[in-house]
Formats: structure tokens, C-alpha cells, sequence
């Protein structure tokens, strides 16, 4: 297998996040403050609203895809005078999550696809400006590289997975006007899927992605981060049961990384999925009770963040969280009083 080598970091996590000095690496209690002012600790699925959730709610987005794709294809630059056999208005694959439609300009060969580990040769043009990546031929590695933490990284990630040695490709992503940007295959080594990993090799691979994920949070990128966390978590979900303990801080980091980004229903599920394993877990039942008040969830909000106080009574932020809920509750009373007066006035 010609597959780069795993860098095994010695990073070790505890059980008990919300012990003092502890080792793991957390996003503060505090989730509400810009990302830059956080303290020394940090933080599934997703980001911010993306173009996935755009397709998958409204399937007639993905036939409009299809067809500006079918438009788009006669006005780009391309190489249709280079096709080894003809191609059909039918050539299009879909992404299962949704997030791009592929159209195929220049069918490849062979049955084999790009893996994790793949040095693929590929060739990039039409991406717009800032998303890192460089006009013309480069090498990209299939699940290594920063490349992959900007958004179009992690579609063209998607793409190179679905594509066969030599294959030319558009894509159309929902939202985006003009013409579609354009990808080349020309060649790549063999990688490997992620269950013929070792166990050690995932984990390995998983602090990789959690440190740089801690990175791009302390950098001001929740975006960025969630995207590693959630590949982490992948990577960590196909070990035997009950799994490493290092999964609880993932799942509370991209909690908090969710709530930056507006996703209280996920940054709730993240919670719980902490707290299945750990009840008492400060962090997540706080981020949680933060998540429950987005969504107007005050009862279950104040639950919560009582059983923060009633771990920690000097928790600031969670004393300050509850006073929130208290006084929105209020209104809500008041408001409710004031529409039966009405109606029975």
C-alpha cells in the first residue's frame, strides 16, 4: 500500500472532563464569547447551513442542478473534442449528502477509486478566489492536508472519492451562479478504506484531525473545526464498544463549535450523546441547557443548567444562563396572560 505514514501524537484525554487540571482540550464554559477570547480549554454532523440541507429538503433544487449543469456545460471551456467514447445527458452523479451534483465531461478508466491515504494528481479550475485552492495541476492527499478544512476541500474530497484515473468533471453546488467548476483525475496511488485501518491507525488519525480542529477554533474557525471533529468522530465510531473516552470531548467540542454557528438542535444532540455517557458532565449539560433555550425549550433549559448548579453552585456562566431563562419565561407568561385576557376579555 503506498499510503503515508500516520503521525502518532501522544495526546492523552480523561475521563472526567470537568475535573480540574485536566488534559483535555475544551472550548470554555462560556460558549458566547468570540471564539479569540477563549481560554486555555476548547471544543455529526454539521456546519452552517449549508448547500447539503438545501437539496435534501427541496428535491426540485436537485433537478434545477442538473439542468443548469446540462446549460452551464455548452458555454465552460472544456474538452468534449477529447472524449474517449460518447457521453449522455444521464452522466451525472449525485452526492449522497447533497451537497454538489457531478457532471461527467471525460470518462475515466478502471474500477478503482481515490482512498484514504490516495496522493491523487488532479487538476483545479473555475474555484473562486480564497478557497485555498491552486489553478492547475497539484497533489492532494485523500483525508490528510489542511486542504481539506475550507468548504470546497471538502467537496472536492467527495468528488475525488467518486472518481475513476483520468475522469474530467463539473460541479454544480445549490446557490452558486455561472459556470460550474471543472475537476481532472489523472492519476493516484492506492490507498486504503477506513476499515482496513489498524485500530491504533484510526486513533491516531482522529488526534490528528481533533488538533486541528483545536486549531482552527482558536483561529476564529468553528466552521472549520466542526468539520474536523466530525471526521474524527467518524473515525472513532468503527472501534468496538464502548469506544475511547477521547469521543465525549469530541462530541462536547462540536457542541460548542454548534451553538457559534447557530445549530442549537445538533449542538443538543451532541450533548446528549456526551451525557449518555458521562451525566455529569459540566459542559454538556451547560451547552445543552444553552442549545434547549435557542430553540424555546425553557423548562428543559432550566433543568439543566440547575444540575450545572447544583455540581458547581459558583458557575458563573450558568447562573447568568438561568437569570436569561427566568426573565424569558416571564415574558412568555406575560404574553400568554395577555392573549386569554383577549380572548375571554
Amino acid at each position: 500500500m503506498d499510503t503515508p505514514p500516520v503521525n502518532s501524537m501522544g495526546e492523552k484525554d480523561s475521563c472526567h472532563p470537568q475535573q480540574q487540571g485536566e488534559k483535555n482540550l475544551e472550548l470554555p464554559t462560556q460558549i458566547r464569547q468570540h471564539p479569540r477570547d477563549s481560554p486555555t480549554e476548547i471544543l455529526e454532523l454539521r456546519v452552517s447551513p449549508d448547500p447539503a440541507s438545501q437539496i435534501l429538503e427541496n428535491p426540485q433544487e436537485t433537478e434545477k442542478l442538473a439542468a443548469e449543469l446540462e446549460r452551464d456545460s455548452a458555454k465552460s471551456h472544456g474538452s468534449a473534442s477529447a472524449m474517449s467514447e460518447p457521453l449522455h445527458a444521464s452522466d451525472l452523479w449525485y452526492c449522497p449528502d447533497g451537497s454538489f451534483v457531478k457532471k461527467i465531461v471525460v470518462r475515466g478508466h478502471g474500477l478503482d477509486k481515490p482512498k484514504l491515504g490516495s496522493r491523487c494528481r488532479v487538476q483545479a479550475s473555475g474555484f473562486p478566489l480564497g478557497s485555498g485552492l491552486p489553478e492547475g495541476w497539484t497533489e492532494l492527499t485523500v483525508g490528510l492536508g489542511p486542504w481539506r478544512q475550507e468548504t470546497w476541500g471538502e467537496i472536492i474530497e467527495k468528488c475525488l472519492e467518486s472518481m475513476c484515473q483520468g475522469e474530467e468533471a463539473e460541479l454544480q453546488l445549490p446557490g452558486r451562479s455561472g459556470l460550474p467548476v471543472r475537476l481532472t483525475l489523472a492519476s493516484f496511488t492506492q490507498g486504503r478504506d477506513s476499515w482496513e485501518l489498524e485500530d491504533t491507525e484510526k486513533e491516531a488519525l482522529a488526534r490528528e484531525e481533533r488538533a486541528r480542529g483545536t486549531e482552527l477554533f482558536r483561529a476564529g474557525n468553528p466552521e472549520g473545526a466542526a468539520r474536523c471533529y466530525a471526521r474524527a468522530l467518524r473515525l472513532l465510531l468503527t472501534l468496538p464498544p464502548p469506544g475511547p473516552p477521547e469521543r465525549t470531548v469530541l462530541h462536547a467540542n462540536l457542541a460548542a463549535c454548534q451553538l457559534l454557528l447557530g445549530q442549537p438542535q445538533l449542538a443538543a444532540q451532541s450533548c446528549d450523546r456526551v451525557l449518555e455517557r458521562e451525566p455529569g458532565h459540566i459542559k454538556a449539560l451547560y451547552r445543552r441547557g444553552v442549545a434547549q433555550a435557542a430553540l424555546g425549550n425553557l423548562e428543559k433549559a432550566m433543568a439543566d443548567l440547575k444540575k450545572v448548579l447544583a455540581i458547581d453552585p459558583k458557575n458563573r456562566a450558568a447562573q447568568e444562563e438561568l437569570g436569561k431563562v427566568i426573565i424569558q419565561g416571564k415574558k412568555q407568561d406575560a404574553g400568554l396572560a395577555q392573549g386569554l385576557r383577549k380572548m375571554f376579555g
